[in-house]
């Protein structure tokens, strides 16, 4: 009998391993499916964050392609006006007129483009500026006279106007906070490939005759709007507009494909609803907009006086006038026939459109100051040497080859600073119920430089030489040194909202103060 009990005891103490060995099978069989199941979500995570990116990454740049008619229209006229004057029998006074009065018709635009984008939301005012910019490069290319082709510009200036406003408000309020800065980039970088894409077709089409060639080359911008019609059924509707209307689920799908979080979706949607508290439509009209803007607080001045500052500068330093008129700088240099100034402006268009590309990878990690520092400093330096170049080594090679280098650098610092920067700064900083109509006033301010500088150059060229111009513009850059130090904030990684809070503070807002009350938030108090 005890042999009986020591073999049921056995038995039994072979069937608890037996169970406590498939216990731990099954234990380590589920940490291996609850590993299995982690890796399984994280890849989901990653591609669903991977989708998003290159979601917003298609709304940026379909939303910039107006940009691309803006920059090709500076770099065509750059060449066509040569044939133009030759075919059409046009004055230099008629030549200034037509390549200017684009940036002073565009300010219209520009003003309208706030209440417009309010008013039928931000992309339906990309395509209506696309419409009205094409039907005017379409009537420029037909044109048999001065007349007509004024009548062209103006329209063509109204679209662009409409463009340069509307592009980096809805990029600024469709794009995360971590890429807000790169993307907000991207009509700059349109600009410039427009830039060189005119460039190019000055040079290709350069060889036909003369009544032709400059009509190609204006008709050739005709083709983007393809393009534009195509990003209509991919762009969605800014968020932030749709809940200024009230559409709050709309502007709930947007964030969810936007951002890469539900918790995100949620805290921006909160932010903008805040925001937005004071800016429903049915609330508050237009009229009290422009009485907030005309009559500001102290902080809505700052926040004036950095965005408007800024857009002037970026036109005041001569670079639409280097661009629009870089053949008749190379003449100046001592650089003879079409052919060999149109290749040269080619070169111009490559290097500005190379280094824009640089600001794109820069501006989120080393900050909007650093590049505007970089980018200011560096014009002065180029600027003032282009002068020196045309007053007093003309006409040599050595003065050919350090104009080439002069106009080079001057657009390379532009393009890896105040260019891109200049529109990334002017659509961040003001608060929601402002930002549409602020925007369009910093674009006025632009669009007025631009043509005050294109309009005159060659009127003031001629009384105080090309080079004598350029030492002007190199004084106003070297005082937009000084405006970046005194008046631009560092404004990277903060939410639109944060960027509102921080020009309330005029010490955070004036010569960098904002990185060390940034330092000051990490320090705990005692």
């Amino acid at each position: 009998m005890g042999v009986g009990v020591g073999e049921e005891d056995g038995g039994r103490n072979l069937e608890e391993k037996r169970n406590r060995y498939k216990r731990m099978d099954s234990d380590f069989a589920e940490e291996d499916d609850d590993d299995a199941a982690d890796v399984a979500s994280r890849r989901q995570q990653e591609i669903k964050n991977s989708n998003t990116r290159k979601y917003v990454f298609a709304c940026a740049l379909f939303a910039s392609l107006n940009s691309v008619l803006l920059g090709y229209d500076v770099g065509v006229m750059s060449g066509a006006i040569i044939f133009m004057k030759e075919d059409l029998n046009l004055t230099e006074v008629q030549l200034e007129v037509l390549v200017g009065i684009l940036s002073i018709i565009s300010l219209l635009g520009s003003l309208a483009g706030g209440k417009t984008s309010d008013a039928i939301g931000r992309k339906w005012t990309i395509a209506l500026a696309a419409v009205i910019f094409q039907s005017g490069a379409a009537i420029m290319s037909l044109a048999s006279s001065f007349t007509i082709l004024m009548i062209g510009r103006l329209l063509a200036g109204i679209g662009i106007g409409f463009g340069v406003m509307i592009a980096p408000v809805y990029i600024a309020e469709i794009s995360p906070t971590i890429a807000r800065g790169r993307l907000t980039s991207f009509p700059e970088i349109c600009v410039n490939l427009g830039i060189l894409l005119g460039y190019i077709s000055n040079y290709a089409f350069s060889g036909l005759p003369v009544h032709i060639s400059w009509r190609v080359m204006l008709g050739v911008g005709i083709l983007p709007s393809v393009f534009i019609g195509f990003a209509l059924f991919v762009i969605p509707e800014s968020p932030r507009w749709l809940v200024m209307q009230n559409r709050i689920d709309e502007a709930r799908l947007v964030l969810a494909k936007t951002n890469e979080s539900e918790r995100e979706v949620e805290m921006r949607l909160s932010e903008i609803q805040q925001a937005a508290r004071f800016v429903n439509v049915e609330k508050y009209d237009s009229k009290a907009i422009w009485r907030e803007l005309f009559n500001p607080t102290p902080g809505v001045r700052r926040m004036l006086i950095t965005g408007c500052g800024i857009q002037c500068f970026q036109q005041m330093t001569g670079i639409d006038a280097t661009v629009y008129y870089s053949p008749t700088i190379f003449k100046e240099a001592g650089i003879k026939g079409n052919t060999q100034l149109l290749a040269a402006t080619v070169a111009v268009g490559f290097t500005k459109t190379m280094l824009i590309l640089i600001a794109i990878f820069l501006i989120d990690k080393v900050g909007r100051k650093p590049l505007l520092y970089v980018s200011t400093i560096g014009m002065t330096i180029c600027l003032l040497g282009l002068s020196i170049t045309l007053a007093f080594m003309g006409n040599g090679k050595v003065g050919i080859l350090l104009a080439i280098l002069g106009v080079c650098g001057n657009v390379a610092f532009f393009s890896v600073g105040i260019g891109p920067v200049c529109w990334v700064v002017s659509s961040e900083i003001f608060p929601l119920r402002l930002r549409a109509q602020a925007s369009a006033l910093g674009a006025v301010g632009s669009r007025v430089s631009s043509g005050v500088v294109t309009m005159s150059f060659l009127s003031v060229s001629r009384v105080i030489t090309v080079g004598g111009t350029f030492f002007v513009f190199a004084v106003i850059s070297a005082l937009s040194v000084i405006f970046v130090h005194k008046c631009v904030p560092e404004t990277k990684g903060k939410s639109l909202e944060q960027i509102e809070m921080l020009f309330q503070d005029v010490n955070e807002w004036q010569g960098g103060e904002v990185e060390l009350g940034d330092a000051e938030h990490l320090v705990p108090k005692e």
